[in-house]
């Protein structure tokens, strides 16, 4: 039985940030944060879940069925995340890239305690809560001191596991099977890495939230393993009957000059090859989507609609459909993952091709983080623009991918590439 209780906050961003801090005590952490973006899709400004009362933690095998097993016996919210290589479970693949990260396949808890932020209100919903322990709580929170995100520098040394030279020759490669007729596209991922290193994982968080503020950061902790991410992707949310699906595909650059900055984004608007990529990508979805939505509900609300973030134009593209109202939201999930947008098309033979040619376990990257609710509703993003950590290794990696099609350069690929990982290198490298 978890008890709800609603409070006004004076200053709702110092609250966040002590928030955050108080909750680096707990052992299973998930922190979400829209950082104010403006969407279509908002439920609420941030959300903290901490404080694991039951969980699961498994490999790919039958994790789906798992899951919903799990999800049915709690009757309870859950937060956690979906690795890409959840693929395994199902369809016939098989992950034996390097892994330097060891995350569990798939990891949910059934937080103790949860806080959600809407505006100025907060909502704390605590589990089995004895005397005043939300009042205690509270308290401690206010004392809780935010780190400053200029404390420290790194000097971390990153590696690249495929090399330039490397690189363009196996985009080279997908090409050929493009041309071949195998696949029209897939979305090829390279992983930067330093090994025997240690960070500060809230410090590096907060420095790489403050430099992109993107809608759907996360700070995940599963004991001693972290995901810091800025990502700007929705993977997937249901509402009700309604379920969302937001590929992205199709990145330009910012710029300092105003006018420049609107060239680079009417350029991406105009872009050939960015529309195709991300109209493959909503075909697939679409048909993700059909095999649980009712006849006649699958629709395209948003075809590659530019976007702005701090560090990057997007192009993304809006999907919905509805579904029956007894259908099991874990079967929606796994009839969509992974998701279109870090895979390929057509989508089984995207992912064997990409399994061949990375040099890395994708792991957590491209996999997801969320939440579901008691009534089925859940809300879960697509983990890229993201730092993992496993402190216990001192092992801290990132990676970064694009589509391939057939209009694709390796140069212009490999330098879209370096884009999307400047935010993550300019944190790790100080």
């Amino acid at each position: 039985m978890r008890t709800q209780q609603k409070h006004n906050i004076k200053n709702i961003e110092i609250f966040k940030q002590n928030l955050l801090v108080w909750a680096q005590q707990f052992n299973n952490v998930v922190w979400l944060d829209s950082n104010n973006y403006s969407q279509n899709y908002s439920s609420y400004d941030a959300i903290l879940a901490v404080d694991a009362f039951t969980a699961i933690q498994t490999d790919y095998t039958n994790a789906f069925d798992k899951l919903k097993t799990y999800y049915t016996s709690t009757n309870d919210w859950i937060f956690g995340y979906l690795t890409y290589d959840l693929k395994n479970d199902t369809e016939a693949l098989e992950s034996i890239n390097d892994d330097g990260l060891d995350f569990s396949d798939l990891f949910f808890f059934q937080p103790k305690k949860i806080f959600l932020i809407k505006g100025n209100t907060l909502e704390t919903q605590y589990l089995n809560a004895v005397n005043d322990e939300l009042e205690a709580d509270l308290l401690d929170i206010e004392k809780s001191n935010n780190p400053s995100i200029e404390k420290s520098k790194n000097s971390i040394k990153i590696k690249l596991k495929i090399h330039k030279d490397e690189y363009f020759n196996k985009v080279t490669t997908i090409l050929s099977y493009i041309h071949r007729g195998d696949i029209y596209e897939a979305n090829f991922c390279q992983e930067f890495y330093a090994e025997n290193t240690t960070i500060q994982p809230l410090e590096t968080y907060n420095k790489l939230n403050a430099i992109s503020k993107p809608p759907f950061a996360t700070f995940l902790k599963v004991g001693s393993k972290y995901l810091l991410s800025a990502s700007p992707e929705r993977y997937i949310k249901k509402t009700g009957t309604k379920i969302v699906s937001q590929p992205i595909k199709g990145t330009a650059k910012r710029d300092k000059d105003l006018i420049m900055d609107s060239i680079l984004k009417n350029d991406l608007v105009s872009d050939e090859k960015e529309r195709s990529e991300n109209i493959m990508i909503v075909d697939l979805v679409r048909n993700d989507l059909s095999l649980t939505a009712k006849k006649g509900t699958v629709k395209v609300e948003e075809l590659c609609k530019i976007y702005s973030f701090d560090q990057v134009h997007q192009m993304i593209s809006t999907v919905v459909s509805e579904v029956d109202v007894d259908t099991n939201p874990i079967d929606i999930i796994k009839t969509t993952f992974p998701m279109g947008s870090m895979t390929g098309a057509p989508k089984i033979s995207a992912m064997q091709i990409i399994e061949d040619l990375e040099e890395t376990k994708r792991g957590l990257y491209s996999g997801s983080v969320g939440y579901i609710k008691p009534n089925g509703d859940f809300d879960f993003n697509v983990v890229i623009r993201s730092i993992l950590y496993n402190e216990a290794n001192k092992y801290v990696s990132y990676s970064v991918g694009g589509a391939i099609t057939a209009k694709s350069e390796p140069l212009k690929e490999y330098e879209e590439c370096l884009v999307k990982a400047k935010a993550m290198r300019e944190v790790l490298e100080g």
